[in-house]
C-alpha cells in the first residue's frame, strides 16, 4: 500500500511516498481504509524531531483519518462497511490502518469523511481545553489566538456550542473573515488586540484566552484575563515559548493551565470515546469543521509547509481514496 515514510527528522522534505506492506492487524483492531488524513502541526513538529510525543525513525506519521471499515473484532460496535473517525496516534498517511477499538469513532450520516478527518485531533483538543481544563461556563467570553487556523476554528465553534461568546485574533483581514465564518461574534487583529479586547468588554476583560500561539503575545494575553481567568496554553506555533511572571497570576487572581492532550488520553484510553461522545452532542448547536487546504498523498510535503508557514486557513487534509 502507499504511505508517507520519514527516515529521519530533517523536516518536512524528508517526507516520502513508499510503499510498504498492509499493516499489522491485532484481534482487537478495527482495520480501515483511509480515505483522507489530517494534517496538524504536531506532524511538523514531529518530522522535526521537536515533539513531545516523537516515533522513532523511520515511521508512517498520521494521527487522525476518516475512512471505511474493512474488518473488526467480533462482539464490538464496528462493522465491514461502516464509516467512522479515528484517531491511531501514528501511521494514518497510508492507505489503510489498523486502530483500537477505543479509538475507532463511529460517525453519524451527517457527517462527511472530509470533514471527519478534520474532526479528531482540533475538535477534542479544543473540547479538553474550554470545558475539562478552563472550565468554560455560559455566558463566559472566550478570546481564541490563531483563530483562522484548524485549532482556532474548532475553539471558536465549541465556544459558541456550549453558550459563549467568542473574540477572535487573527493576523490578516483575509484570516478575519475565515474566523468569521466559522462564528467568532467578535475578530480584533493581532496588533493591539489587548485595547481591541478592553473595549470589546468595556473595560472587563476575557474569561478564557485559548492560546496555540505563545510567543510575545502571551503577556498581553494575562493582561487581557478576568478576574478569575484562565489562560489555556495550547501549543507555540509562534515558535517562542513564553515565561511567566507569577505576580501577574496573583495581582488578578488569574490561572494559567497547561492543555496536552495526548498527554491526557494516551495513558487513558477509556477517555477518548466519551469525549468524542460529548463533541457529538455539540455538533446540533453549529459546529462544522471549516477544511481549507486537501492535498493528494503525493504533496504532503507542501501540506506540511502551509501549516509551518501559517498559509493554512481551516483543515488541511490529505485525500487517499476519494469519496
Amino acid at each position: 500500500m502507499r504511505a508517507i515514510h520519514f527516515t529521519s527528522t530533517a523536516g518536512p522534505d524528508d517526507a516520502a511516498v513508499v510503499e510498504i506492506d498492509a499493516p499489522a492487524h491485532g484481534a482487537d483492531n478495527v482495520l480501515i481504509d483511509v480515505h483522507y488524513a489530517g494534517v496538524s502541526f504536531p506532524d511538523v513538529l514531529q518530522s522535526k524531531g521537536e515533539y513531545q510525543i516523537q516515533p522513532p525513525t523511520p515511521y508512517v506519521p498520521g494521527a487522525e483519518i476518516s475512512g471505511v471499515v474493512v474488518s473488526a473484532p467480533e462482539g464490538s460496535e464496528f462493522t465491514a462497511g461502516q464509516r467512522v473517525a479515528a484517531f491511531p496516534g501514528f501511521g494514518g498517511f497510508a492507505e489503510q490502518v489498523s486502530v483500537p477499538t477505543a479509538f475507532t469513532l463511529p460517525l453519524p450520516d451527517s457527517i462527511s469523511l472530509p470533514d471527519a478527518a478534520a474532526i479528531p485531533m482540533n475538535y477534542l483538543t479544543c473540547l479538553f481545553a474550554l470545558l475539562h481544563r478552563g472550565g468554560l461556563k455560559a455566558g463566559e467570553t472566550v478570546l481564541v489566538h490563531g483563530a483562522a487556523g484548524g485549532i482556532g476554528t474548532a475553539a471558536v465553534q465549541i465556544a459558541q456550542a456550549a453558550g459563549a461568546r467568542a473574540i477572535a485574533v487573527v493576523s490578516t483581514d483575509e484570516k478575519a473573515q475565515v474566523a468569521r465564518a466559522a462564528g467568532a461574534q467578535d475578530v480584533v487583529l493581532a496588533d493591539g488586540f489587548k485595547d481591541a479586547v478592553k473595549e470589546l468588554t468595556s473595560g472587563k476583560g476575557v474569561d478564557v484566552v485559548l492560546d496555540p500561539v505563545g510567543g510575545d503575545r502571551f503577556t498581553d494575553s494575562l493582561r487581557s484575563l478576568a478576574t478569575l481567568g484562565r489562560l489555556l496554553v495550547i501549543g507555540f506555533t509562534g515558535g517562542e515559548i513564553p515565561t511567566v511572571k507569577v505576580n501577574r497570576l496573583l495581582l488578578n487572581n488569574v490561572d494559567v493551565r497547561g492543555v496536552g492532550w495526548g498527554a491526557f488520553w494516551m495513558p487513558r484510553p477509556q477517555v477518548v470515546r466519551p469525549q468524542w461522545d460529548e463533541l457529538m452532542e455539540l455538533f446540533p448547536a453549529g459546529i462544522k469543521p471549516p477544511v481549507g487546504v486537501v492535498r493528494p498523498l503525493e504533496e504532503i510535503t507542501e501540506a506540511l509547509r502551509d501549516i509551518e508557514e501559517r498559509r493554512a486557513t481551516g483543515k488541511v487534509l490529505l485525500e487517499l481514496r476519494p469519496e
